[in-house]
């Protein structure tokens, strides 16, 4: 192979000199690779009939980013963050999402009658064809990262359209066979019906959502997603559409399709993109109609471990050393949404399930695991909480997770069962941890049980990461400031928020993160308790012995760069 390699060679992409003949050029130009490197990679092309910038990447050599770079310096077509441009829903709306992914692409802005297009293979002249004869408009082409492409198809694209579609047909069908008949009619799984939930819960899952929201308002039917704990408003349906879509949702959630003023719990699973998706479904009569509210599980997010859920590290190792005690019961508390069992679940999998038995009751079990023995309620069978742990306790059990400690049966077996040579794993609703002290009291639980049992409490929040693509520094407001700074005593902090950007939806934030307090029951708690000591002074004593509260492990995290100060005070106004 004879290259011609210019010398000396530069010190950035940029500088490298574009009118070369071929990649290999640029690649060693830009001082990427060497000549040997190249060599090698060009013989495993041979043999593998792969891309050389795929042989590249795959050996660490270069990234995605310099290929981007170089390619768009050898074709002079320009390069593109997208994480830093909105993408035009005027523009989205001329190719449709199945055209963008067949040529890896995707439609970024119309400007002067032009349609600007991003694509990861701007050789594809089939692709600039299809787009210029799909739009009728002019192409121009932006260059970026097929990965990239693909992230911003995924959060761009709606199904908005389509789902108007079926609605479309929806009341077509309705005109001429009338709402009583369809539901009634055994075809009901062959009407648009069926697709509309579909598409529904398909963009739930593609935006992140945790829950879906459907509710009859007097002249709409309003969709809402909470996406990172936040409630967005994301489509109207008509009011006319309404039973069919519960009814529906009740079908395959073997639910009562008649019984429309008591609530009902009921869930199912759906695949989406080849994942499998669990479904828990929740409806309630409101003053417009039944609302149901659907918590979204999805099975093909890898569950987290305790090392990815947020703790510090000081606080990580003292969790462990609570976890790993061979008796004794542990608390995580929060309110409803705080990532609970999230934590629980990432627990267990820190312990020796070959060696344990590990049994849990669970309402109802989220994630099935393997070497596990998990249980759900059943109120109509009579299995409990307190029921159910009841049985567990007769199966030789090593370590014990109860879903929830929400009543005093329960409270007690469990407290009981902790004192017998067991690890109960529970969570329970309280505000901070040493709430969940006074809420075992407030259940029943005698002084001198609780601080025999309990060997640490732990609380919990969540609060929204910065979206990594328009990750910015910022300059606070005055007065945040000086609650930041009066907390912490820290000064000179750099402070970051996310502007807003095509991979976050505008939101600037992109996933969450958990903040903790961390009490373990030591001599000086276990004495304050017996004492009947007030809420207040046991956690002056658990400060005074290493605890940090959530508000100072949220203001970590703002130091950190993790989240924003606006975040932070938002979740934690007050200590």
């Amino acid at each position: 192979m004879e290259t011609q390699i210019q010398d000396p060679h530069p010190q950035t992409i940029d500088q490298v000199p574009h009118k070369l003949k071929s990649l290999e050029e640029l690649l060693l130009n830009a001082d990427l690779v060497t000549v040997k490197q190249l060599e090698v990679a060009l013989h495993q092309q041979h043999k593998t009939k792969q891309k050389i910038s795929d042989i590249l990447v795959q050996e660490g050599l270069v990234t995605n980013d310099d290929l981007v770079k170089l390619c768009g310096l050898r074709l002079s077509i320009p390069t593109i963050d997208l994480g830093k441009h909105q993408i035009s829903p005027e523009a989205m709306q001329l190719i449709p999402e199945k055209l963008a992914a067949q040529y890896d692409a995707i439609p970024l802005k119309i400007e002067n009658n032009v349609l600007v297009m991003v694509i990861a293979n701007p050789e594809n002249t089939k692709a600039i064809l299809a787009f210029e004869q799909q739009s009728m408009m002019r192409i121009t082409l932006h260059l970026a990262a097929a990965e990239d492409i693909q992230k911003a198809r995924a959060l761009n694209y709606k199904s908005t359209s389509e789902i108007r579609d079926e609605i479309s047909r929806i009341k077509t069908i309705t005109s001429k066979k009338g709402e009583d008949d369809i539901l009634s009619d055994g075809a009901l799984a062959q009407t648009p019906v069926v697709r509309t939930v579909d598409l529904i819960i398909e963009q739930a899952v593609k935006d992140r959502a945790s829950d879906i929201h459907i509710e009859p308002q007097p002249s709409r039917l309003r969709i809402r997603f909470r996406i990172d704990g936040i409630l967005h408003d994301v489509m109207d349906l008509p009011t006319s559409v309404h039973p069919l879509l519960i009814s529906r949702i009740k079908i395959i959630a073997d639910m009562n399709i008649a019984e429309r003023r008591r609530p009902q719990d009921g869930q199912f699973s759906i695949k989406v993109d080849g994942n499998d998706i669990d479904l828990r479904v929740a409806t309630t009569d409101t003053a417009y109609g039944e609302k149901i509210v659907m918590r979204v599980l999805n099975k093909a997010l890898s569950l987290m471990t305790l090392m990815d859920l947020g703790f510090q590290a000081e606080d990580y190792q003292k969790y462990l050393h609570i976890v790993k005690s061979p008796y004794g019961m542990v608390m995580i508390c929060g309110p409803t949404g705080s990532g609970k069992t999230t934590t629980l679940y990432a627990t267990v999998n820190t312990l020796d399930r070959l060696g344990t038995n590990i049994m849990t009751i669970e309402d109802p079990v989220e994630y099935k695991f393997t070497d596990i023995s998990q249980t759900q309620t059943n109120e109509k069978a009579g299995v409990t909480f307190a029921t159910g742990l009841k049985a567990l306790m007769r199966l030789d059990p090593d370590v014990i997770l109860i879903g929830e400690t929400r009543d005093t049966e329960t409270a007690a077996i469990a407290t009981q069962a902790a004192l017998t040579g067991h690890l109960m794993l529970t969570s329970i609703h309280a505000n901070d941890a040493v709430g969940a002290l006074f809420r075992l009291l407030y259940l029943g639980v005698e002084p001198f049980l609780v601080s025999s049992a309990l060997i640490g409490t732990v609380a919990q929040r969540m609060v929204r990461r910065i979206c990594p693509h328009c990750y910015t520094p910022i300059k606070p407001k005055p007065d945040e400031l000086a609650i930041f700074e009066e907390a912490t005593n820290a000064r000179n902090v750099e402070f970051f928020t996310g502007t807003g950007c095509t991979f976050c939806a505008g939101t600037g934030y992109s996933g969450r993160i958990g903040v903790y307090e961390i009490l373990p029951m030591s001599e000086g708690i276990s004495q304050m308790l017996l004492a009947s000591a007030p809420a207040p002074e046991i956690k002056a004593q658990a400060i005074k012995e290493g605890m940090k509260t959530m508000r100072q492990d949220a203001f970590t995290k703002v130091k950190d760069g993790v989240t924003s100060l606006n975040e932070a005070l938002t979740k934690f106004p007050h200590e």
